[in-house]
């Protein structure tokens, strides 16, 4: 049998077996593991799956995950969301929806601490949806807002999502989160100018708030926000001027904030125990994603599908624009079925090399990959933070939540034509970065 034909038997497999239930991890390591024995020998498939799951679990920028995700725990324990939540609250209550743009920017400055989105949606979504409901926003607006505004921390470092693309990959990770921050920012002005437009066209969405705030509480409550920012231009600063390294970072990030929680006395052993918790859950989960995506990437070039692909793609008569979109096309339709991190594990053996056939510039194109992964957690019907916001929202109908997020999805659209338009928007941090 052709390796060819070998390979693409194997993508077969892992689609079956997604669909019987099996989760990604396993059905890529299966299929990985049975494709490597059929192509060079069980004798090769054994120690080749066995020693790429230790090499992901030794290598260093591993590390840097389940320290971020450290980070956004002890952020929440430290109650740096409700500090963070009432100064923008304070200073953007003026603003046409301003609770809903506050929750927004919010998002946008604990996704800085944090690595997680969904981290990021829940902490906000317990501040900010009782609140807005006290005002009485309408639920679609206020859970879309909060739902959509979680996603930030999927894109805003330090992200997840950029040390996963640059692990499976091999793409610098440091270049890879600083190439985020400017579509970030970007990503969370076009959140809120959804928003404001909102509120402009259905007034009664948002009423109007009846509390005035006097300059003097705004001053004041810019002591909320000094330190998260003060943590997140210490970590990326010292990324982008090559004084740290990512996981070096995460660990300044990690200590910073424990000796926070610590000075604070907001530390329990409980508060404790959860978060190293969720920081070991999450990094064996991603441990298992990338090494079965590693063993499966290893049986793919064995069967030469993906130098083929390439070569196939790089030979049609069309523009490498088209190919993008068609690319784009795929993520917007696997987003409707898969999370962020299945979605790229299972995606990039096949469409990075593709990408770079074409030329494409790597770290921008992580940026794109990213972004298109961050609509998957708000896409209908399996978006992950619609479930978590619904999860918060005891009341509310998944169904509104999904109305909501729409228009909040169609920015994330426009902020990659953005970037398709203008690659430099992701390209020119990095190209500066020193170290």
């Amino acid at each position: 049998m052709e390796p060819v034909t070998i390979g693409i038997i194997g993508i077969c497999i892992v689609f079956t077996l997604l669909a019987l239930g099996m989760p990604i991890a396993f059905s890529l390591m299966l299929a990985g593991f049975s494709g490597i024995a059929l192509l060079s020998g069980f004798d090769a498939a054994l120690p080749v799956s066995a020693r790429t799951v230790y090499d992901e679990a030794a290598t260093y920028p591993y590390m840097v995950i389940p320290l971020f995700i450290v980070m956004g725990s002890f952020a929440g324990a430290s109650g740096m969301t409700k500090d963070i939540y009432g100064c923008l609250d304070k200073w953007l209550r003026l603003l046409p929806g301003g609770l809903a743009v506050a929750s927004i920017a919010a998002c946008a400055a604990f996704a800085a601490v944090s690595g997680s989105a969904v981290a990021t949606t829940a902490t906000l979504g317990n501040i900010a949806l009782p609140e807005m409901k006290r005002f009485g926003y309408s639920d679609k607006l206020s859970t879309g807002a909060v739902a959509a505004g979680g996603t930030l921390g999927f894109l805003i470092p330090p992200s997840l999502g950029f040390v996963v693309y640059g692990m499976l990959t091999e793409q610098s990770i440091g270049k890879l989160l600083v190439a985020g921050m400017i579509p970030g920012i970007i990503l969370a002005i076009a959140f809120c100018a959804v928003v404001i437009i909102w509120v402009k066209l259905n007034p009664e969405t948002a009423p109007a708030q009846p509390e005035a705030i006097t300059w003097k509480e705004r001053f004041v409550s810019l002591r909320g926000v000094l330190e998260p920012l003060a943590l997140f231009f210490l970590v990326m600063f010292g990324i982008y001027g090559g004084l740290f390294t990512p996981t070096e970072a995460g660990a300044v990030g990690a200590t910073l904030l424990f000796l926070s929680v610590v000075i604070k006395r907001k530390l329990t052993w409980k508060k404790l125990i959860t978060a190293l918790q969720e920081a070991l859950r999450t990094s064996v989960m991603v441990l298992f994603l990338v090494a079965g995506a590693s063993i499966f990437t290893y049986f793919l070039a064995l069967s030469t599908i993906p130098m083929q692909a390439a070569n196939w793609v790089t030979s049609l008569d069309v523009a490498p624009s088209v190919i993008l979109l068609a690319i784009i096309l795929v993520y917007l339709f696997l987003g409707c079925f898969l999370d962020a991190i299945s979605m790229m594990v299972l995606t990039m053996p096949v469409v990075f090399p593709v990408m770079t056939a074409l030329h494409y510039d790597p770290v921008w194109f992580g940026v794109v990959a990213v972004l298109m992964m961050q609509a998957g957690l708000i896409t209908p019907p399996l978006g992950l933070n619609i479930f978590t916001i619904a999860g918060v929202a005891k009341n509310v109908k998944v169904e509104v939540i999904f109305r909501g997020v729409i228009p909040f999805l169609l920015a994330v659209f426009v902020v990659v034509g953005l970037l398709i338009a203008f690659p430099v928007l992701a390209t020119y941090l990095p190209s500066k970065m020193g170290g």
